[in-house]
Formats: structure tokens, C-alpha cells, sequence
């Protein structure tokens, strides 16, 4: 046994460790960054949740772990051995389940949740690294801990109950939200340390803000209905169903514009009618009414204006989305956009074009594709 204890003691990885002590933290945040990003593939996978609960789990274990450790709680047990690790393992699973909305959501045609949720990101690990006690301030850790809480279980509970709306966004918060307060007071009860350290009102009243302010952001329709994702929006010059497949017909865009199928530029003649096909993400028998809002940019108050809203029902369960199209005719030049929203008039995403009359007609350089 002390042969054993030795060689770990001198182990590489254990010296690489203390060696980069500074950039560990960061190196082992983006790790659980890394590891869902190849890994990862759809909400209602079983491999998905099983892998999403255990890192859920594994973090709420090791926070209570990590937290005894000065207290000398794991003195002279098997834990001990490992006690400079548990930090590490810490930012692991903050990171592993952060990229999990990051994932889940990255196929979405408008990105502006999904970068918005990245400077969160970006702001953990900024906070993390020039906050002297990094991962040990306890305010820090416990107030991510419920940031992410707060995520994973508005994944977790649409899926499981197979229904999204408000309600049931209010569940997923005060489940997180009495969770994490069950965790924190129970290590503030078990460890003496933590006692000195913090002061459990604030830390609760800390939480309870963080809590207020993503119900804000929800009811402001500033973050996406998860784990809908609007994963294809194409404005098209026709759109036919044949064989259980939609066949849209586009105007393709430059090959160095990789990220975009369509012109944004639509050449429009007065006698043809104008589609916008979208797919949508949802987990298996989701089922939620979805509607495409028109809306044109008003020049001269510089407002955009509800032409049209449009709607229909999808259900989910399909890989490549479950996929409609609207259509409107007698379409007027100028800017214009399709939000494609849920009834409760959440974004999952916007598709924008301009509508330009192609007053010489010439040959389009059309694409057709099978979704």
C-alpha cells in the first residue's frame, strides 16, 4: 500500500497538475466543454440523459466533498488521496453541462441566444480566473452551481413530461431552485468552514436573485423555449412534399458563405409567391403549436410591422426536425423578416431576406434539396 501511495504521489499526472495549478481549473472547464461536444447528440437520447444526470449528480457530490475537505473531514480515509482533485472535477462538470444548452442549440439558424448564453460562458471563466480564491470563493461556487442547476432541469423536465410552456418552465425553476437550497443547507450545517466563510442569508438571497432574473429574462422572451431548436430556416422560390420528403427550391448562396444555404437577396417577380421552410428540433412526442410571424421594415417610422402570423402544430421525435413551410403572394420590395415562434411567442429563431424585383429576368442559380 505505501508502494502505491508512493508512486501516486510522484505520479506525472500529479506533477503536471501541480505544476499548471493556475490553469488547471480553466483547462478542466473547457475538458467538460469538450467531451459533450463530441459526445452529445440529441436531448431525448438515453446516452444523452444518462450522461447529463451523472454529471449533475457527480457535481452535486463533489461540491459536498469538496466542501468538508478543510473542515479535515477525509482524514485518513480513501478520499484524502484525492482531495486536490476534487476542484478540477468541479469545473469539469460545470463545463460538461454548460455546453450542454450551448449544444442542443448550436444548429439553431438565428444565434443570438445561443452566443448570448456563450458570454455567460465566457464571464464564468473570466470571473473564475481573476477571483483570487477561484473555484474556493463559495459564493461563486454555489451561484454557478444553481446557474447550471437551473439549466439542467429545463432540459430534463419538458423531456420527461413530454409538454413545454411557462408552467412548466416554473416547475423546472423552483425544483432547481428548492434543490439547491436542500444541497447548501445541509453542507452548511456538515461543514464548520463553510460557516466561517459565508453567510447562508446572503448566499440564499444570492440564489434567490439569480432565480428572480432568469424568470425575468423567460417571461421577456430573452432565452429560447429549451429544448425546442429551430435547426433549418431557407427562404425559397417553392417548396413540394413528395414521398414523406419536403423538396425546396432556393436561390443557393456563394460556397465561401458556408454557413448560410440561401441568398438573402430574393429575386421576386409580382406573380409568384414566396415560402419560408423551417425544421424544428423537438424531443420524441413533444407535441407544440408553432407560427411563422411576417414582418416587414417599415422605412419611414423605422418599425418592423406584423404582416401575417401563420401557424402550425409539430411532434417531435424526428432527427432532422419536424419540417412545414408557409407562403405569402403579392409580396412588396424591401427588407424582411420570419420569426418562427411558439404560442407563447418565444423566438426560436429568425430568418431574414430582402425582397428585390428582378425586373430582367434572367436565369436563377437554383438549388433543390430534400429535407
Amino acid at each position: 500500500m505505501k508502494k502505491t501511495l508512493a508512486r501516486y504521489r510522484n505520479s506525472a499526472f500529479r506533477s503536471f497538475i501541480r505544476k499548471h495549478t493556475k490553469y488547471a481549473p480553466i483547462l478542466f472547464f473547457i475538458g467538460g466543454f469538450i467531451f459533450d461536444t463530441l459526445t452529445l447528440g440529441r436531448i431525448d437520447r438515453t446516452y444523452d440523459l444518462t450522461v447529463l444526470c451523472l454529471h449533475m449528480t457527480s457535481l452535486s457530490i463533489t461540491l459536498y466533498l469538496y466542501n468538508l475537505v478543510d473542515d479535515g473531514k477525509w482524514q485518513g480515509t480513501l478520499l484524502e488521496r484525492y482531495e486536490e482533485y476534487l476542484p478540477l472535477a468541479i469545473q469539469f462538470f460545470f463545463g460538461g453541462l454548460s455546453s450542454a444548452y450551448v449544444i442542443y442549440f448550436s444548429r439553431s439558424v438565428s444565434l443570438s441566444k445561443t452566443a448570448s448564453f456563450f458570454i455567460i460562458l465566457v464571464l464564468l471563466l473570466i470571473a473564475n480566473e481573476f477571483l483570487k480564491k477561484r473555484i474556493s470563493n463559495k459564493y461563486l461556487q454555489f451561484g454557478v452551481y444553481y446557474f447550471i442547476s437551473f439549466t439542467f432541469f429545463t432540459f430534463m423536465i419538458p423531456v420527461f413530461l413530454k409538454e413545454l410552456n411557462s408552467t412548466i418552465f416554473l416547475i423546472s425553476g423552483a425544483v432547481s431552485l428548492v434543490s439547491t437550497l436542500v444541497l447548501l443547507t445541509f453542507i452548511y450545517g456538515k461543514s464548520p468552514s463553510t460557516r466561517k466563510e459565508i453567510k447562508l442569508g446572503k448566499m440564499i438571497f444570492i440564489i434567490i436573485a439569480i432565480y428572480g432574473l432568469i424568470n425575468l429574462f423567460y417571461f421577456l422572451r430573452l432565452i429560447p423555449p429549451v429544448p425546442l431548436a429551430l435547426d433549418k430556416g431557407i427562404v425559397a422560390h417553392n417548396v413540394v412534399q413528395k414521398n414523406g420528403n419536403y423538396e425546396v427550391t432556393y436561390e443557393s448562396e456563394e460556397s465561401h458563405i458556408f454557413w448560410r444555404k440561401h441568398k438573402l437577396d430574393f429575386s421576386y417577380s409580382s406573380d409568384q409567391r414566396v415560402y419560408i421552410f423551417s425544421s424544428i428540433f423537438a424531443p420524441t412526442d413533444l407535441k407544440k403549436s408553432i407560427f411563422h410571424r411576417w414582418r416587414k421594415y417599415n422605412e419611414l417610422t423605422n418599425e418592423w410591422v406584423t404582416v401575417e402570423d401563420i401557424g402550425y402544430d409539430i411532434t417531435g421525435g424526428r432527427d432532422g426536425g419536424f419540417r412545414g413551410y408557409t407562403y405569402k403572394s403579392n409580396i412588396t420590395p424591401g427588407e424582411w423578416e420570419v420569426q418562427v415562434l411558439t404560442e407563447e411567442e418565444q423566438v426560436l429563431g429568425v430568418i431574414g431576406f430582402n425582397i428585390v424585383l428582378n425586373t430582367h429576368p434572367k436565369p436563377l442559380k437554383l438549388k433543390t434539396s430534400k429535407f
